[in-house]
């Protein structure tokens, strides 16, 4: 599948929601793990703020690439960013869109304490 790296450097990034395990099914409520590392996958919604415009991204992390906690309004680095474009059709429907995954999201707060 092809991925496209996302420069997150000059953005400003901070947590709109805290992370949550992502749900590979929803019937039954089967948790999302990672293919190649077995790690648990979880989401996490950030604020994402570049030349004046503001989006929320919905990040798939693997649970060993989040910092300690992380709640709302806290500030963010992200680490290895890639955008996915994805297709599917369900019942004759066509949808698309852009999935977003990062290696890490990494808590500023402590940084900016000392």
């Amino acid at each position: 599948m092809r991925q496209i790296p996302v420069d997150t450097s000059a953005a400003m990034v901070m947590v709109a929601q805290p992370p949550a395990p992502k749900i590979a099914n929803r019937q039954t409520g089967e948790i999302a793990t990672d293919r190649e590392t077995g790690a648990t996958l979880m989401t996490v919604d950030v604020m994402f703020v570049m030349d004046g415009n503001a989006e929320i991204l919905n990040l798939t992390v693997p649970e060993t690439g989040i910092s300690e906690e992380l709640s709302m309004g806290t500030p963010v680095a992200l680490t290895g960013v890639v955008a996915r474009p994805w297709d599917n059709e369900f019942n004759g429907q066509k949808r698309h869109g852009i999935s977003f995954r990062a290696v890490a999201v990494t808590s500023l707060a402590a940084a900016k304490v000392g």
